[in-house]
């Protein structure tokens, strides 16, 4: 089965939608999902990070780390039709090894997959 394609959300009201549905904590970020049930094939991914990382270049830095395990993990890890958004969590996000935040994400995906059930 081919991996499902990956794009990005950019809308307000998509993040908003996020927030409401299924959450998982993990130490280096929260994943917040959700099944869009508009039958797409797709998969999209937002990011973000509030104030409270620090100033513009933690938070941007923050924010190409979890772009980069999120193209490295949802190819493999997410389901079509899914929405997901990743939440930058102060000191951990930059400071966790990259090898543990990708562990991170594919175990949030399977936790809230589990869950969706």
């Amino acid at each position: 089965m081919p991996a499902p394609a990956i794009e990005t959300l950019l809308k307000r009201a998509d993040f908003l939608r996020a927030a409401k549905a299924l959450r998982q904590g993990m130490p280096g970020f929260l994943l917040q999902a959700r099944p869009r049930g508009d039958g797409a094939e797709t998969v999209r991914v937002g990011f973000t990070c509030s104030k409270k990382l620090g100033n513009a270049v933690v938070r941007n830095r923050a924010k190409r780390r979890l772009r980069a395990i999120a193209r490295a993990v949802l190819p493999g890890a997410a389901k079509s039709g899914w929405d997901y958004v990743l939440v930058g969590r102060p000191e951990e996000t930059i400071a966790r090894e990259y090898s543990l935040l990708q562990g991170d994400l594919e175990t949030a995906l399977r936790r809230v997959h589990r869950g969706a059930r």
